[in-house]
Order: structure tokens, then sequence, then C-alpha cells
């Protein structure tokens, strides 16, 4: 259609060929090729020079303003690649998301105005290509996937209990300890993993409460309910206030990581580019 265009601008086949950078029997091929298609004749062809058709000439009002939207398309999404703009949807958990991406999301919107954001929190991972996510943060080792992560932080898994309870019921000292005391579990797992020399240790203690929430789970331990494990965030402002203490930090795993994970990094559009980078340069997320 472009070469249509340019063959009745400029009234000819070889003038349009040299605009165009191509042979002229390429612009005669795509001529052909088009007209074919329509199944109509769009140009006169003479030894002289090359007019319109009745057809060719209502064609070419039209392909001028299909061609002239298709430029606009163009430039719109390459403005938007270079400049935040759009709509931005972002995944975490809900704890974590609450807290920490929470923050971060609001002072992306105050600095990109042209965006609109989104913030879905959520326990459970999400697919970002289904659920149309731009992004999300996830906390812990990733699954192979075709996602680009991109490493902002880590975070401990660390087990506490208020000073009264271990003042009451001594500390523990070993992970095996732990079967002696009064725990609170949080989460699906029932086992309780540490390690001790590079060796993995699994305890199973049998919980006197058991809650799905970490914020449920934390208020029995902070009620001196007994010892439980939970990420160090969740964890944050007890261990602050002093109403928390860690104990069996010497036999913690190695920290887990937290990412930011996209579709692809390919023309990644500047929204998502530019949230990561506030994330950088702002986040505090090393949770160690």
């Amino acid at each position: 259609m472009h070469v249509f265009v340019t063959v009745a601008d400029l009234r000819g086949f070889a003038p349009a060929a040299r605009k165009l950078r191509l042979s002229p029997s390429a612009v005669t091929r795509l001529i052909a090729a088009l007209e074919e298609h329509l199944g109509a004749r769009l140009l006169q062809r003479t030894t002289r020079q090359v007019g319109l058709t009745d057809v060719g000439t209502r064609y070419l009002e039209r392909a001028r303003r299909i061609l002239a939207d298709v430029e606009e398309a163009d430039g719109s999404a390459r403005e938007e690649r270079n400049r935040p703009s759009g709509r931005l949807v972002v995944s975490a958990p809900v704890g974590f998301g609450r807290l920490h991406v929470g923050p971060v999301m609001t002072a992306y919107l105050k600095r990109y105005p042209e965006v609109a954001g989104e913030l879905r929190l959520s326990d459970h991972l999400v697919n970002l290509v289904e659920d149309a996510v731009d992004a999300a943060v996830r906390i812990g080792h990733l699954a192979d996937s075709s996602l680009v992560a991109r490493q902002v932080g880590e975070m401990r898994r660390i087990t506490v209990a208020t000073p009264g309870y271990l003042k009451r019921h001594g500390e523990p000292k070993t992970p095996e300890a732990l079967l002696a005391h009064q725990t609170i579990a949080f989460g699906p797992s029932a086992s309780w993993r540490f390690v001790q020399d590079g060796r993995e240790i699994e305890v199973a203690p049998t919980p006197r409460f058991t809650s799905n929430s970490a914020d449920a789970a934390l208020q029995y331990a902070e009620a001196g309910g007994g010892v439980t494990r939970v990420l160090a965030y969740q964890a944050a402002e007890g261990l602050k206030r002093g109403r928390l203490k860690i104990v069996l930090a010497k036999y913690e795993q190695p920290a887990l990581p937290i990412h930011i994970v996209y579709p692809t990094s390919r023309l990644l559009s500047a929204k998502v580019r530019a949230f990561v980078d506030l994330v950088v340069e702002t986040a505090e997320w090393r949770f160690g």
C-alpha cells in the first residue's frame, strides 16, 4: 500500500523505486500483487507516465488515511516504550505488598503522572500473561520459566518467640529442642528446616496453634503462645519493639531471594523498566 501511494505521488515506477530504495522490478511486483489481491487495476501505465484508474483514485484516498493511522499508531507505541505511560499492573504477596510494594507504587505514580497503577495482592502465584500482569514481586527460589527475573533483595526465614516465653520455658539451643516447646505453625508445611555445617536438619513439631496467616501466628506468639517461624519482614515490627526475639539464628537456611519478574526483556516497556529501576533505587529489601 505504501509503495502504491509512492508510485501515485511520483507518477512513475522508477522514481518510486529510487525513493523507496527498491529495484524497479520489486516495485512492479508489489503493485501487481496488490492489484491481484484487490481484483482491480489501480494504475494505468503508458510509455510516458503512470496514472490512476477510477478505482485507484478512490483507493488512494483511503490508503492515505490508513497509512496515516498506522504511522500514528507506530509513533504512539514508540513513545510509550520511551516514556512511562499507560496502565501498570503489579502483583505481590499480601503482607509484603502492603508493607513494602505499596509505598514504592505510591512513589512511582507521583513520579510518573501519565501512568495508572494497579497493585494486586495475593499469596498465590499468578500467571503474568494470562492475568495481564506487567510485573510481579516474588519471594523465594523461582521455578524454571520463560519469565525474566531481576533480584532486588533477600529475605531470612527466622524463628522467634517472646522474651517472656523464653524465660519461662528456656531458649531452644538446637532445632531438635523445638520438639519440647509449644510451637505455632504458619504456612502449608508441617516441617521446619534448618542447616548445620552444610547439612539440612528437618524437624516436625506438633503445633499448639496453626494458621495460614502470619499476622495471626505472630499475634499468638507475641501473647506468649510459643515459638513460630516466619519471614523476617513479617516479624520486623515485633523485633524492633522488643516484643520478639530470634532463636536458632546459626541454624537458619540461606536467605531467600526477592525477585521482580516480568514476561520478557525484549522491547521492555518504559513503564515496567521505570518501576524496576525505582525499586532498585529506593527500596531497602534486604531482610538479612
